[in-house]
């Protein structure tokens, strides 16, 4: 057995540093009111002695855990099939990174985990929650409101407008891309245009309908066919609309992965995109959308962008009721533009 060396104590910084104990603590835990010499006399003698702060006792001091949960209202099979999450993921861990923050993953898969999740929360754990996937029967932000954390959501809320209006969230213009998509089609000559959705039980997929609705107004109903963001839920709904709809001519899929299901369907039933069906999608997930046969065209949201911009919105809320710097409001809904991103397949 090998014996470790005792770990450095801020008593040690002190005496290595010619200070007092008080004005470490001070400087290690961000502390104001320390002359910039002896903060550099300090930050080198916690370098030379290799001083780790305790992290359970600098909680007790601030009040800070510097770490996020982030809950994902999926189970963990739809969380790592769908590059979506990862994406956002990517983005909210380089913010937290950049700012000293750990992440704490937290998935749901029924409503046992709900309340696991809200307990957690309430329990003191972490500085605040980025909450994202949400359906609009989920009790997880009546949980998150108990237990009274900083939230950021992924996402325009659903719920009553009272609460939606006091949530901070982070979101793409859902509807404006699906315009923007459907339009392109009609603007390519095609007239029998048909949509998958994703699941209507989430505002993304809601929106994305609307934003078709609102250029395709008197199209068939029969047109549109109900999805859940997945190959397989692409497979499914692009089966039947070529069942009722045998002369459809368009596709506009909810997302990517929707998108790369409708195009294996077409492809099994002897038809050509884009010539005889043109099929665009919504996110501009890489490598999918370039790897899809043929390329696909889509609506780019800038997925990444919108995690870290939710873990910048948190970061920067207030903590512990204590009142913005600038004494200004956070703002509440940041929407986010799309583009469209013309490949093969339209």
């Amino acid at each position: 057995m090998t014996e470790t060396a005792p770990r450095p104590t801020l008593e040690a910084v002190a005496a290595r540093a010619g200070v007092s104990r008080a004005t470490v603590s001070r400087v290690v835990n961000g502390g104001d009111g320390v002359r910039p010499p002896l903060v550099e006399r300090v930050l080198r003698a916690v370098d030379e002695l290799g001083y780790v702060p305790n992290q359970a006792a600098r909680s007790l001091v601030t009040r800070r855990h510097d770490a996020v949960a982030v809950v994902i209202a999926e189970p963990e099979t739809r969380v790592f099939a769908d590059p979506f999450f990862a994406l956002q993921l990517r983005g909210i861990s380089k913010e937290l990174t950049a700012h000293d923050n750990q992440l704490v993953l937290l998935l749901t898969e029924g409503r046992d985990d709900h309340a696991r999740v809200g307990r957690y929360l309430a329990g003191g754990h972490v500085d605040g929650a980025l909450v994202f996937s949400l359906h609009l029967d989920d009790p997880l932000p009546g949980l998150i409101r108990r237990a009274g954390v900083p939230t950021v959501f992924g996402g325009r809320p659903g719920w009553s407008d009272d609460d939606e209006r006091a949530a901070v969230y982070v979101d793409s213009d859902n509807r404006g891309g699906a315009r923007d998509a459907v339009r392109h089609l009609v603007g390519l000559g095609r007239t029998r245009v048909a949509h998958i959705t994703g699941p209507l039980d989430q505002t993304s997929a809601a929106d994305r309908l609307a934003g078709y609705r609102d250029v395709m107004a008197d199209t068939d109903p029969g047109l549109v066919a109900e999805g859940d963001f997945t190959p397989a839920g692409g497979e499914r709904a692009m089966r039947a609309l070529l069942d009722r709809c045998p002369g459809l001519d368009a596709v506009f899929a909810a997302n990517d992965l929707t998108a790369s299901g409708a195009l294996r369907v077409l492809r099994e039933r002897g038809l050509r995109v884009p010539d005889d069906v043109a099929v665009i999608g919504f996110d501009d997930m890489l490598p999918l959308a370039e790897q899809t046969d043929p390329p696909l065209t889509t609506v780019r949201q800038p997925i990444e962008e919108m995690g870290r911009l939710m873990a910048r919105l948190l970061l920067g809320s207030p903590r512990d009721g204590a009142a913005p710097a600038d004494d200004s409001e956070p703002p509440t809904g940041v929407v986010l533009p799309t583009t469209l991103v013309r490949r093969a397949s339209a």
